[in-house]
């Protein structure tokens, strides 16, 4: 299994990250993507990821909008020409008009300097999106370069949403704990609408663990509930279905 989008160096794993890391190993989790937030996040993220052999990825949090620098690319650079390993992926990058933590023109902006950044350095993108699917799409579409490939995070949306995403843009859907969820019967329609191969496999961890774990931190192991769950709606092998999120997150993030 991949975990293709965990927040491992947040701060509620300081005090037991190693045997998190332990339990992620012994329930067959063997790739891990560390991912960041904003310059800071980014930098903690780079660091756990050298010292534990994990992913990581470097961006701006729609949330964190208001605070990017503004020259964006040069303050990636900056920080790139010091580290011990890239990034395999720019993001968490992308428009949040539930919470609005940032105006949205500086979300806007900051996304499009993430996109631009990304086309740039040859990067995948992670993307984040919550209620903002028009703008999101018009800045996709505006921005949209040759060879442009990512993964939207998190993904909660329609079947047509998924359709638009996966089919226009290529993309692949991240997906993770809210699939257990009893009342995500939209998102269990537009995960059979794909199908397993425009899917990969995510926590968001520490946040939005799994059924039976709703509630708790969420931690990369929780991922075989996930698993569990994917095979039922999909009526596919347990094999089958980590054999191919894996080799999408490998080809999209060449891991």
């Amino acid at each position: 299994m991949i975990d293709t989008h965990a927040h491992l160096h947040d701060s509620s794993f300081d005090a037991d990250r190693e045997a998190v890391l332990s339990r992620a190993h012994s329930a067959g989790v063997e790739t891990i993507v560390t991912v960041g937030c904003d310059l800071e996040d980014s930098r903690r993220a780079m660091l756990l990821a050298d010292r534990a052999g994990l992913a990581w990825t470097l961006g701006i949090h729609p949330h964190e909008a208001k605070d990017a620098p503004e020259d964006l690319a040069g303050a990636f650079d900056d920080m790139l020409a010091y580290v011990p390993i890239k990034p395999i992926a720019i993001g968490e990058t992308g428009l949040d008009f539930h919470y609005d933590h940032s105006p949205r023109d500086a979300q806007v902006s900051a996304f499009q300097a993430q996109l631009q950044y990304a086309k740039t350095n040859d990067l995948p993108l992670i993307f984040h999106q919550r209620e903002a699917f028009p703008t999101f799409v018009d800045t996709l579409r505006a921005a949209r370069f040759e060879g442009m490939r990512g993964i939207v995070h998190c993904f909660t949306g329609t079947p047509s949403e998924a359709r638009t995403l996966t089919g226009e843009f290529g993309f692949l859907l991240g997906i993770g704990g809210v699939i257990t969820f009893k009342n995500a019967d939209r998102l269990h329609e537009a995960v059979r609408a794909v199908g397993v191969e425009r899917i990969v496999l995510e926590t968001d961890c520490p946040y939005l663990a799994p059924i039976p774990h709703r509630g708790d931190r969420n931690e990369p192991a929780f991922l075989t509930s996930t698993v569990d769950r994917l095979c039922e709606l999909l009526v596919c092998d347990r094999i089958e279905l980590l054999a191919t999120t894996s080799r999408n997150a490998r080809t999209l993030l060449q891991l």
